[in-house]
């Protein structure tokens, strides 16, 4: 690992969207998220709300700068063109967000936006809480393009249960909407570009329905798309000593990865192929070097939390604080 990079702790980037709720702050303790909080950035270089280190050497930098100083040291090989690709966020939806889609690879240059693919993993979910994923079977450009008209988008929606523990992935293209009570770790591609298609007729704080992107949404969907539902955890293998190891989504622009420990577990950053973005979803852990658990740990990683460990990372255990408790660790890369 270089001398001068080291794992970082990312200071979160507050959304204060009207559908946000309140759990952000009350179940992961955090005093300065506003209320309603309806979106926090964990990991993030886009400039929509760009992560800094919190704490060690590098406090206050920017990821973006950390990115263009260290470079493949810190992206690691897999990722060619030096930004960082990946936006991790937690959502918190007290109302049901916009139906919408985003633009894909194909679509996004057309159209003047950012591709976006994502992933929701539910941390928790009310009971009958739901998401909307695709369109019903047989829903073309016509007919969607006729219920836009008649007001009646909801119509055409596919409803998916939200169950905590499981994922659901969302390519650019699709039409989706998280509802009322999923509160969500997302990771997607580092884009900013919605498109709304339907609102719920809700108005925003101005008293104001809030802006629809028809034309341009339905110029992003991708009609080709299927069905998509829950996946469930794929069991990769026991690993160390008790520790769980499952893989949650494996797709061409992140893999998610959850980690059930009661002992110390390698960091895998693939022989510098990625980094690692790590959260606390349950209990606490400590970064250590290899063999020196008995030392100081290179990072301490409180429950609810977020870091990022770079791809040159070499020989770096995650420990649980407590091991009788043990702790549950969500792990993206490329």
């Amino acid at each position: 690992m270089s001398v001068a990079l080291r794992p970082v702790l990312l200071r979160p980037v507050y959304k204060d969207y009207l559908w946000g709720g309140g759990r952000i702050a009350r179940v992961f303790g955090r005093a300065g998220a506003p209320e309603p909080c309806a979106e926090s950035w964990e990991c993030s270089a886009h400039p929509d709300g760009m992560s800094v280190v919190d704490g060690g050497p590098f406090d206050g930098r920017a990821l973006d700068s950390l990115c263009e100083e260290f470079g493949r040291d810190l992206l690691g090989s897999w990722c060619e063109d030096g930004r960082f690709p990946l936006l991790v966020k937690i959502i918190d939806a007290s109302q049901r967000l916009s139906v919408q889609v985003h633009p894909n690879e194909e679509s996004a240059p057309r159209l003047g936006g950012e591709p976006k693919t994502e992933a929701w993993y539910f941390i928790d979910a009310e009971p009958g809480a739901s998401v909307c994923a695709g369109l019903k079977s047989g829903v073309g450009p016509r007919i969607f393009a006729d219920a836009l008209k008649e007001r009646r988008v909801p119509t055409l929606l596919r409803s998916v249960a939200a169950v905590p523990g499981k994922a659901l992935f969302i390519p650019g293209g699709l039409v989706h909407a998280i509802g009322e009570g999923c509160f969500v770790l997302e990771v997607q591609q580092s884009s900013n570009t919605t498109y709304r298609v339907y609102d719920w007729d809700r108005v925003g704080p101005d008293g104001k329905p809030r802006e629809l992107h028809t034309e341009k949404a339905a110029r992003a969907i991708d009609w080709k798309l299927g069905a998509v539902d829950l996946s469930t955890p794929v069991p990769m293998h026991a690993v160390g000593r008790g520790n769980v190891r499952d893989r949650i989504v494996h797709s061409d622009f992140f893999t998610i990865e959850r980690f059930v420990l009661r002992a110390p577990e390698p960091v895998d950053t693939s022989s510098g192929g990625t980094f690692r973005i790590l959260f606390a979803a349950a209990g606490s852990v400590s970064l250590f070097a290899d063999g020196d658990e008995a030392g100081e740990p290179i990072l301490r990683l409180p429950f609810g939390r977020t870091c990022l460990v770079p791809a040159c990372a070499r020989g770096i255990s995650v420990v649980p604080d407590d091991a009788d408790v043990g702790a549950t660790i969500l792990a993206a890369g490329l």
